[in-house]
This record gives C-alpha cells, structure tokens and sequence, in this order.
C-alpha cells in the first residue's frame, strides 16, 4: 500500500499538468463544436458538424490525410522491420549503423527543409539527373509529384526510431529459435515471419500506431514547403484547421479536431483489438 502511494506521488505532478493542458481543453472545447460563434454563442447542436462534412476542403484535406497515412505507415514499419531485421544480423559489428540511423530524426527541421528545397528545386540537381537522362523537369514543390518528395522525407526521418524499437525487440528473441529454424533449412524471410514476427508482436504493433501517429505530423514539413495552400495533391486536414483558425472559426476548427479524433481512436480501436486477437492465438 505504501509503495502505491508512494508511486502516486511521483505521478501526480505529469498528471496534473497532463489533465490541466490536455484533458480539460479538450472537454471544453467540446462546447464551442455546438455553438453558433455568434455574440450570444447559441447552441446549435451538430450543425457546425453537418457543415463541416458537406465542405468541400474539409474533405478533401481528410481524404489526403488517409490516403498518406496509408501509404507512409505501413511503407515505414515494413522499411523499419527488414532494417532492424539486417542490423540484427550483423550485430554488434553494425554500432556506427546504429548510432547514425537516429541522425534524421534529431536533425532539426528547418535543416531537412532547406535540403529538401535543394535537391527538389526545379533547378536542382534531380532535376538535372532527369535532364541527363533525357526525361523532362518535374514541378516536385508546386505540383500533385510534391507526394514523392513528402513520403520521402517521412520515411527518412522517422525510419530510425522505429528501427531501433524494431532491433531491441530483435535482440530479446531466443537465439535457439533462429538456430533450430537455421538446422530445419529454413530461410530468413520465413525466419522472420514465423518466427520474428509472433515474437515481437507488442513491439511491432507499438511501432505501427508510432508511424501512424507520425504520418499526422507531416503538416509540418508540407506547410515550410509550399505554406497554407500548397498543391491539392498535398492539402492536409491540419491545412484546413490552420487555415479556419486562422479566421477565428473556433466552431469550425473544434469541430474538426473531433470529427478527426473520433476516426483516429476507431483505427486504433481496430488495430487494438487485431493486436489482442493476435496475441491470445500465438499463447493459445
């Protein structure tokens, strides 16, 4: 009993500031998501909701906003698995591989931008490859190819956190494992999946909803690029909200951070649940 509270003590601080910033606004604000954002702020209920799903720029900074995450997060933990997956393999000889994989992701963003602007200049040197090779200049940060460019970026950022969350679950597997499968003629693709996989499975599923998670942020990177209108092929649902917060619609923008909540915490529902079912058949 004493160690419980002893450990409450320690959390309540983080837990506090946690309720005060994140937890409270976020109820709160679920009040201006049904307010007219008149003077006299009259309820409306869900019409700012009703609104919302009939805009058009809305819908289209969501549909974006998936069709990204949809190719990002799974294109990384795939990337990040066969990464660590290698660097498991040539263990502890790969230490600089594994000291410089996290480089990207501490490399200011500022700096990764001005590189980006570089290289994917209209002038610049890919650019010039193409030429060379007798194709023709690409529009990479003022057309629908600015896609390219983003994933890019998104993968090379965060491919080494995830791989080294990817390689110390890797090192905790039996190594008898590997070795019997190595005696029974097993190949390493098959290793990986029958073996690797149902090992880690926290892990990997952790790693998923990271890069999930990650693929919301790419706003970020988007916005240095091309700013608040940037090529439709690119215009994220946080373009949108920056853009309505911009005009102080408060009703719009509230109502759109719950919209997309509510679908986040549906995705990883399911992918809580895929996870669950998962792990009970491998105890089973």
């Amino acid at each position: 009993m004493f160690r419980t509270k002893k450990v409450w003590f320690f959390l309540m601080p983080g837990l506090s500031l946690l309720l005060l910033f994140y937890v409270i606004p976020f109820i709160g604000g679920i009040r201006y998501s049904l307010q007219d954002g008149s003077y006299a702020n009259l309820f409306v209920g869900l019409e700012n909701y009703q609104k919302l799903w009939s805009n058009p720029m809305f819908l289209l900074g969501l549909r974006n906003t998936m069709e990204l995450s949809l190719i990002c997060a799974p294109l990384l933990w795939i990337l990040s698995f066969l990464f660590a997956s290698g660097l498991a393999r040539v263990y502890p000889r790969g230490v600089f591989a594994r000291s410089s994989v996290l480089l990207p992701y501490l490399a200011p963003s500022s700096a990764i931008i001005l590189i980006w602007q570089l290289v994917f200049d209209f002038g610049g040197p890919l650019n010039r490859i193409i030429l060379a090779m007798g194709g023709s200049q690409v529009q990479w940060l003022s057309s629908s190819a600015m896609r390219l460019p983003i994933i890019i970026m998104f993968l090379w950022r965060n491919l080494g956190l995830c791989t080294i969350i990817f390689l110390s679950a890797i090192r905790a597997v039996p190594v008898s494992l590997y070795e019997s499968a190595e005696l029974d003629g097993i190949r390493p693709l098959r290793r990986n999946i029958s073996i690797t996989l149902p090992m880690i499975l926290p892990s990997a599923y952790l790693v998923f909803i990271l890069s999930w998670i990650n693929t919301f942020r790419i706003f970020r990177e988007v916005y240095f690029l091309s700013g608040s209108y940037p090529d439709q092929a690119v215009y994220t649902l946080q373009h949108y909200m920056n853009n309505v917060y911009a005009k102080l619609n408060y009703q719009m923008v509230t109502s759109a951070a719950y919209s997309f909540a509510a679908i986040v915490l549906v995705i990883f529902g399911v992918l809580f649940f895929l996870q669950q079912r998962a792990s009970n058949e491998i105890n089973e």
